[in-house]
């Protein structure tokens, strides 16, 4: 008698789970009731939302110097796996070989091999190693569930800008090992920092969620680590208390994590999902953005595929309805030429997109040798 296939169980991250950095992150959140607001007083001008010359300066000290993401490791799964990719204004090809080692190619010249996304079928796969010579190889790296590369073919393969602890965070989280359940690309009208800002802050959540996933979130201060050139936001969720974690099931529920992997890739976390999102520039006031939803256990049954799917339109409406917008709105707003004497103000709850530019400005202040 033939036994009936169980389930897999379902898998959670738990407290231990995390890193000791995390676990102290978490630990260190007050209750809601005992959260203080710091005031803080930091101004940026229009100007670097704005400005061809700082974009170009951009481009050339920061997107063409630092590694950075290009996709998710679960886009490219299987041995013979490609992805054409040229939304950093490169046209690259991204290729999981036959021993498993992810390549990123500069897909150019008289050899270029695709100009969609596709998956290398099994009869084609000798011929992808024969053009893998042809084309120029960029450095790269796959790390902490990302594909990352340099997009410079005479760089030198440094990637120690993705430091080991935000690396570890994000093992610790189990990128790597997760499901791709859904991507979307969005074209946003907006300048790329502008678009990051949001993830910087909870401040925005009660007020632009209202209608959404506002709710779900405590206005109170988040735990702000700043790891390298990278910075960590821990926050607690409406229903977070300090005691009892270690006793949670599925410590995503109580807590979020919201990173900003300098300069553009978020994680967020979620209790049945993860968001990441990489934010790519295009324009002075324009970018794409490319979302991916993986989640920690496959869609494997009716319960969890509809799950899914309603999480994947919820934060595909909040994302693309609600941030997206707002960054357009605010790109408007500064055109127009109303912040060119005031410049954008922050405040306390909004403390690390000061940090981040404050890292942005040491790239940007860097003379060329040095950031050769």
């Amino acid at each position: 008698m033939n036994s009936v296939p169980q389930p897999a169980a379902i898998r959670y991250h738990q407290l231990n789970n995390l890193t000791a950095s995390q676990i102290a992150a978490i630990r260190s959140i007050p209750g809601h009731d005992q959260a203080e607001v710091v005031p803080i007083q930091a101004t940026r001008p229009a100007s670097m939302f704005l400005d061809q010359d700082y974009y170009q300066r951009e481009q050339k000290k920061v997107f063409r110097r630092l590694p950075l993401a290009i996709t998710v490791s679960a886009m490219l799964i299987e041995p013979g796996s490609l992805l054409a990719h040229d939304d950093y204004g490169l046209p690259l090809l991204v290729v999981r070989g036959r021993d498993g080692k992810v390549r990123v190619l500069l897909n150019d010249g008289e050899h270029k091999l695709a100009t969609q996304a596709g998956v290398a079928r099994g009869e084609a796969f000798e011929a992808l190693e024969k053009v893998q010579h042809l084309l120029l190889e960029l450095p790269s790296k796959e790390a902490g569930g990302l594909i990352w590369a340099i997009l410079n073919p005479n760089a030198k393969p440094d990637f120690s800008h993705l430091n080991d602890e935000v690396l570890a965070d994000l093992d610790a989280l189990e990128l790597g090992q997760q499901y791709l359940y859904g991507h979307k690309t969005f074209e946003v009208a907006s300048n790329w920092k502008q678009i990051n800002e949001p993830f910087l802050e909870g401040y925005h959540v009660q007020r632009l969620h209202a209608n959404s996933v506002g709710p779900l979130f405590a206005d109170v201060p988040t735990v702000v680590t700043q790891m390298g050139d990278h910075i960590r936001q821990t926050s607690g969720k409406i229903e977070f208390a300090p005691g009892g974690l270690e006793n949670e099931r599925n410590i995503h529920k109580v807590i979020t994590h919201a990173y900003m992997v300098f300069p553009n890739t978020v994680v967020i976390t979620s209790p049945y999902y993860m968001s990441l999102m990489i934010i790519i520039p295009t324009a002075v006031g324009e970018s794409r953005v490319n979302y991916h939803m993986l989640t920690l256990n496959p869609a494997d049954n009716p319960k969890s595929q509809a799950l899914y799917q309603t999480s994947y339109e919820t934060v595909l409406g909040v994302f693309g309805n609600e941030d997206f917008k707002a960054a357009e709105w605010c790109q408007k707003g500064l055109q127009s030429g109303a912040l060119d004497d005031i410049g954008k103000v922050y405040s306390g709850l909004e403390c690390a997109i000061p940090m981040q530019y404050d890292t942005l400005d040491k790239y940007l202040a860097a003379n060329d040798s040095a950031s050769a």
